[in-house]
């Protein structure tokens, strides 16, 4: 007997390992990337991790920027999203927005990632000692974000 997986089973809908949030638009093109790993440091296979940002101008509501993007994690946790950097939405700073779901987790997940540590009021409704833990790490033009579900160094994760 095979078996078939049905639309319960699956979680959809389905794109590429990588899906752009843009990055054929106008601005600084970015690559952004991470690890995903769960408490023991293991890396987390099949992930699916949804980033939504601005444009350059710090706008939600450009029509022709989409600003969203999803990727899955590979079988060595990682993922990545070629975009552009944001600009800072007016009172905030500049600042890509993540959504985790994985089978298993009883709730989606939802954190923001930094390019600097700066008065933010999200930013700053975290414990201070915590914070750096939202700020990506620059190699050039990729910002590298980890993800850690649980344990020591977990992301802070944020309620809708």
């Amino acid at each position: 007997m095979k078996l078939i997986p049905t639309g319960e089973m699956t979680l959809g809908p389905f794109f590429p390992r990588e899906f752009a949030a843009g990055a054929n638009h106008l601005g600084d093109e970015i690559e952004v990337m991470g690890k995903i790993t769960q408490l023991d440091g293991r890396a987390l296979d099949n992930v699916v991790v949804e980033i939504w940002q601005a444009d350059r101008d710090g706008r939600f509501d450009n029509p022709k920027f989409s600003g969203w993007g999803r990727a899955a994690t590979d079988a060595k946790g990682i993922y990545r999203f070629k975009t552009i950097k944001p600009g800072a939405p007016k009172g905030r700073i500049a600042h890509i927005n993540f959504l985790i779901l994985y089978s298993g987790l009883m709730r989606q997940l939802q954190t923001t990632m930094f390019f600097e540590l700066a008065a933010d009021p999200v930013l700053d409704a975290v414990p201070e000692k915590r914070r750096a833990l939202l700020v990506a790490r620059r190699e050039g033009t990729v910002y590298r974000f980890d993800l850690r579900l649980r344990g020591e160094r977990e992301t802070p994760f944020f309620d809708d």
